[in-house]
């Protein structure tokens, strides 16, 4: 797949190579309203997940074909605005759209209810010639320790509170590894050191939003790595998924009754 291949300006190619009914990538209707300004709105990780899923659902459904689902999907996660996501879904079935094209204000009980402060709920993990996790509903120190040697350890904070508004996670690996997984929203600076090994740069620099915290990734590998990635809660992702099952029966009940 080249660059050339990458739907532009709204236009997609089609499974039998004709162009899909996509609108033009510089306006946008919701519910009859012109809202010119609103494609200039930077997409979260959030938004371009929820086109990625609508993406997955197509291909299963043989909506789209392989060659067309890898160049929507690619020019899903290279996006940057709501203008440049929102023509990727909108010829596939669903009453509303894949992404929506406001941003509403962040629910009571956001970030600031997730920075409860005090003590963690763990401070450290260790993994010799085994494994540990840290997951679910946990709080996160201001500083967590891990260490791993022929070993792997997964510390996971979707669904983490936080002792405050920065926590440092230092890892050393030694001939293992560590998988950190961050939700939407964190931002993440990394500033370990690799010898051998490496630690993940990929999500390092993506600014945050307003009140989440910041997470630090330090410390040392060898022969080993830390990997940085960034997913939606798991409850998210099944509400996403139902909500786009509700879609599509809505869908196939009004294409019968016609």
């Amino acid at each position: 797949m080249t660059d050339e291949s990458v739907p532009e300006r709204g236009a997609a190619e089609g499974p039998q190579g004709g162009a899909s009914p996509v609108p033009d990538r510089r306006t946008s209707e919701v519910a009859g309203r012109d809202t010119p300004a609103v494609p200039d709105l930077r997409a979260s990780d959030a938004d371009r997940e929820r086109v990625a899923e609508v993406l997955r659902d197509a291909l299963a459904e043989g909506r789209l074909d392989m060659a067309e689902f890898e160049e929507r999907l690619d020019a899903t996660y290279k996006a940057r605005t709501y203008g440049e996501l929102t023509p990727l879904t909108r010829d596939l079935p669903g009453a509303t759209p894949a992404v929506p094209l406001t941003k509403e204000p962040a629910a009571d009980g956001g970030w600031a209810g997730r920075i409860v402060g005090g003590e963690g709920t763990s401070t450290w993990g260790v993994a010799v010639m085994a494994g540990f996790q840290r997951r679910g509903r946990w709080t996160v120190p201001r500083r967590f320790t891990c260490f791993t040697f022929w070993g792997g350890g997964e510390i996971d904070l979707r669904d983490a509170n936080f002792a405050d508004r920065e926590v440092e996670i230092n890892c050393v690996a030694i001939m293992g590894g560590v998988q950190i997984v961050v939700p939407p929203g964190v931002e993440v600076v990394v500033r370990g050191i690799g010898i051998m090994g490496g630690f993940d740069q990929r999500e390092s620099g993506i600014p945050g939003d307003p009140g989440a915290p910041r997470v630090v990734v330090s410390g040392f590998a060898f022969w080993g790595g830390v990997a940085v990635e960034r997913k939606l809660p798991r409850e998210e992702r099944r509400r996403l998924k139902e909500e786009r099952r509700r879609e599509l029966d809505h869908d196939r009940r009004r294409h019968w009754e016609h």
